[in-house]
């Protein structure tokens, strides 16, 4: 696919620097672009990389920077350059229909695609434009929205409904039983039925091998928007708010409710039956044990804080070697001076 600059600004608004005409087949890194290539530029410290880049043009943040050739010039270039990147690399589109190795036990839409060993369940609603790929299990009464896509060997269980427009990607795993067990008073684990479901609204986006239980009692709530990366485990009866974006290895607990347009790192763990407010940021690696209530950026494992209180304790945690060695010689001269008296 070859595109102009001016084409590309037409759809997607912005300045063009240069000549409009500049024909656009690929997008790439600024250090490893070529002749065809729109590179970005979205962090300064990438700025030298101007002088050098073979790329066609660059999408930049005003004022214009000499360098390239020509330029598209926006307030925000990463997000411009995932408008280009999208419309250059369409999502291929599989010829609809059932292969004659998968199961259908449920509707499927006539414009969708049922890959090679699907397996869909009594009951089951598979929408318009919706593919699934080889091996997916497709449980009964499993609602699946117009237009999403499911990648090889995903999973979901009975009852469960994913809305319009998701992405699924392989080794996912919605609708399983919750860790739901009470104890005998011999040490022995009664399992408590896992009775609810899991519901995920449009566009959202689920990575390899995440897991989402299904509810105990009540639902599992992924509302609209939400990305999920690799590896992550959502329990029982978690509610997800809108456009919620999470890092691979996340783990939250039982009935934690997680609010809109929150961002949380990489391994970070959040405990259960917390409230986390609506715009928090949680960085990586980081233990949430209590309830978060106002917007910001919070950091740290045991315990975490509001994160420039955190910044603040953790530069004097890496004195504390000296300071310990100041005061033993303040005591020592304490000592001495009580003797004198």
């Amino acid at each position: 696919m070859e595109l102009r600059l001016d084409e590309i600004v037409a759809r997607f608004g912005g300045e063009i620097v240069g000549a409009g005409d500049t024909a656009i087949s690929g997008v790439a890194t600024l250090e490893d672009a070529g002749p065809g290539d729109l590179a970005f530029l979205a962090n300064p410290k990438y700025g030298h990389q101007l002088r050098t880049t073979r790329a066609a043009a660059v999408i930049m943040a005003p004022p214009a920077v000499a360098g390239p050739a020509a330029a598209i010039l926006t307030p925000q270039p990463y997000l411009y350059y995932a408008h280009v990147a999208q419309w250059l690399n369409p999502l291929a589109v599989p010829e609809a229909g059932v292969h004659s190795s998968a199961v259908v036990e449920g509707e499927v839409a006539t414009t969708a695609s049922i890959g090679p060993n699907v397996w869909v369940g009594a009951g089951a609603s598979i929408g318009n434009d919706v593919v699934i790929a080889a091996n997916c299990s497709i449980g009964a009464g499993v609602e699946i929205g117009a237009g999403s896509r499911l990648a090889a060997n995903v999973a979901i269980y009975a009852g469960c409904r994913l809305g319009a427009r998701c992405l699924v990607h392989s080794g996912a795993v919605i609708g399983a039983d919750g860790f739901g067990f009470a104890r005998e008073a011999t040490g022995a684990w009664v399992k408590i039925p896992q009775m609810g479901r899991v519901l995920i609204g449009d566009d959202v986006e689920i990575g390899a091998g995440t897991t989402i239980d299904r509810g105990a009692l009540g639902d599992t709530v992924i509302a609209d928007g939400v990305k999920l990366d690799n590896q992550i485990q959502v329990a029982h009866n978690v509610q997800i708010g809108a456009h919620t974006a999470m890092a691979g290895c996340v783990g939250i607990a039982g009935s934690a409710v997680i609010g809109a347009r929150c961002t949380v790192g990489g391994g970070a763990v959040i405990l259960g039956h917390l409230h986390i407010a609506d715009d928090v940021n949680v960085s990586a690696g980081t233990l949430v044990t209590k309830s978060i209530h106002t917007a910001g950026t919070y950091s740290g494992a045991v315990p975490f804080l509001e994160h420039g209180d955190w910044l603040k304790n953790f530069s004097r945690l890496r004195h504390l070697d000296a300071m310990a060695d100041k005061i033993r010689a303040l005591e020592q001269r304490l000592a001495a001076l009580e003797k004198k008296s």
